[in-house]
């Protein structure tokens, strides 16, 4: 692999989502990231739904560029092999509950015992603090305490309404990528290693601040009910599909009036102002719905892009890949994996010039790597067959089943 983090290795023993997507966008970048699984049934996900070939598209979209080593973390072997790897490795990070990584004797102190410098990543769900800190966690809980679902309705008095995708699952890995680039950068600097951690909560929550928390931000004036923005969300019908249409600035109403044949608005005194334009959103988007409807989606779109109005067609999943805008980009790509066979993925949104990534290489399977890893550790054959009939180590073939000890 070439990339910005080419020469750096992590050690990764999370599962689910959170901690691998953090590690893939890693991987993605250069970094050698070594997964590390339980020999009988590795990371959750490998059992997800949507399946070819008994490997998992949900896997398969977290673990790109990885090497899957699988060790039996209840052995002392396995720990002993996972200390050896951490001695190389820059980044160790995991994702258990609090306090299970110390009964499990892989907490910082004793990852830092074998490697003074690294930089230890500790993924919570709540947090670390707190009544909610051992609970079990899936993302939406996490939707729901933080608020997210409820403004996600639209007003504290509707029924609250989860974003239909795992956001801070998926968030919680971006940041926690960057943090770890962070730290790295910090420690080239200082030579010390650091403990990041990150909670899915305290992720959410600063990302709700932006933009969604306006009514708490003034101390002394919060405003207990949260104000409803608009019963109507800015996806238009029209007489053959759907599409977006949001304008902010005087320029682009002026000019949304103009596609709309509705100068008049212009005049409204309910729309003179980017602030009566808010305050009176909901009769501005009903009339602006009463229009779309009455024409198709191209027709508008056309209408809407000479007038340079910021718009957009609503599209399926099957409908957007195919897009022409994605297609420029060149977002989709195409590869092979060696049992589940062509894949199409999402390419790593950042290109960097100096040091572009090489071509993907498909999620592991479960222990392919293996023997390779506990070789460059300097176990013997010998060593690696006995790990492997005791069931401290595993090692997948490509057909799918456990290679069997020499």
């Amino acid at each position: 692999m070439t990339g910005p983090l080419h020469g750096y290795r992590i050690v990764d023993v999370t599962s689910m989502v959170s901690g691998p997507s953090a590690t893939m966008l890693l991987a993605d970048q250069g970094a050698d990231v070594i997964k590390i699984e339980n020999p009988n049934g590795g990371d959750h996900t490998r059992a997800s739904s949507n399946q070819r070939a008994g490997v998992s598209a949900n896997f398969l979209n977290n673990n790109r560029n990885k090497r899957s080593v699988a060790l039996n973390l209840k052995d002392p072997r396995g720990i002993d092999a996972l200390m050896r790897l951490v001695e190389s490795a820059d980044v160790f990070i995991q994702n258990f509950r609090p306090g299970v990584v110390d009964r499990m004797g892989i907490g910082e102190d004793a990852v830092r015992a074998a490697a003074p410098d690294i930089v230890y990543v500790s993924i919570s769900g709540f947090g670390e603090r707190g009544q909610y800190s051992h609970k079990p966690v899936y993302d939406p809980l996490i939707q729901a305490i933080s608020g997210l679902a409820t403004i996600q309705a639209g007003s504290d008095l509707e029924r609250p309404r989860l974003v239909r995708t795992i956001l801070p699952d998926k968030l919680t890995g971006i940041v926690a990528a960057q943090a770890i680039s962070a730290a790295l950068l910090a420690r080239e600097r200082s030579g010390e290693g650091q403990h990041i951690r990150l909670s899915m909560l305290d992720t959410i929550m600063a990302f709700l601040w932006g933009s969604d928390m306006g009514s708490q931000t003034f101390v002394g004036h919060d405003i207990p009910q949260q104000d409803a923005a608009s019963f109507i969300d800015l996806i238009y019908e029209t007489t053959d599909g759907h599409l977006s249409v949001a304008v902010q600035t005087n320029r682009e109403w002026t000019a949304m009036t103009r596609a709309l044949d509705k100068p008049e608005w212009l005049d409204d005194e309910r729309f003179k102002t980017p602030a009566l334009r808010q305050q009176n959103i909901d009769d501005r988007l009903r009339m602006t719905q009463d229009v779309l409807r009455t024409n198709s989606t191209a027709y508008w779109l056309d209408r809407l892009e000479e007038a340079d109005v910021p718009s957009a067609p609503v599209l399926t999943r099957g409908e957007a890949i195919n897009h022409p805008q994605i297609t420029a980009n060149e977002i989709v790509v195409e590869y092979d994996h060696p049992r589940a066979g062509r894949l199409r993925q999402a390419r790593p949104a950042a290109r960097f010039s100096k040091t572009p990534a090489g071509l993907p290489r498909s999620a592991p399977l479960l222990g392919e790597h293996t023997r390779d890893a506990l070789s460059e550790l300097g176990y013997s054959d010998a060593d690696i067959a006995a790990l492997l009939a005791d069931g401290v180590a595993g090692i997948a073939g490509i057909d799918g089943g456990e290679e069997a000890a020499e």
